[in-house]
């Protein structure tokens, strides 16, 4: 039975395609074939080649295994490393006392 899955946006397959599109690269740099990444990152060729093209339905431990056998895997950590959105957000949410707070002298 077919899961239903909510269609991505154009935008965003966009991303992926273009992402598939990289790894391939990558891999065509490094003179490997495609049963040779798939073999070593122990997935079936047929997935590496949904995983180039930028398929929405692989998993991304899949993804990574691939990056890993480009020698890629540590690109992964720079993903959302610098969330520019996420803290001005937080940075708007911030609350401010109203006083400053009371002063306690030692006389």
């Amino acid at each position: 039975m077919a899961k239903n899955r909510t269609p991505l946006l154009p935008r965003i397959q966009g991303i992926l395609t273009e992402f598939g599109e990289n790894l391939k690269l990558a891999r065509l740099r490094r003179k490997l074939s495609s049963a040779q990444v798939a073999e070593r990152a122990g997935i079936g060729r047929s997935t590496l080649v949904k995983i180039e093209s930028g398929h929405p339905g692989v998993g991304i431990g899949q993804y990574l295994s691939v990056m890993k056998v480009l020698g890629l895997e540590k690109d992964l950590l720079l993903l959302a490393k610098d969330d520019q959105l996420g803290r001005k957000l937080q940075d708007a949410r911030l609350e401010t006392n109203k006083r400053a707070p009371k002063r306690h002298d030692k006389s």
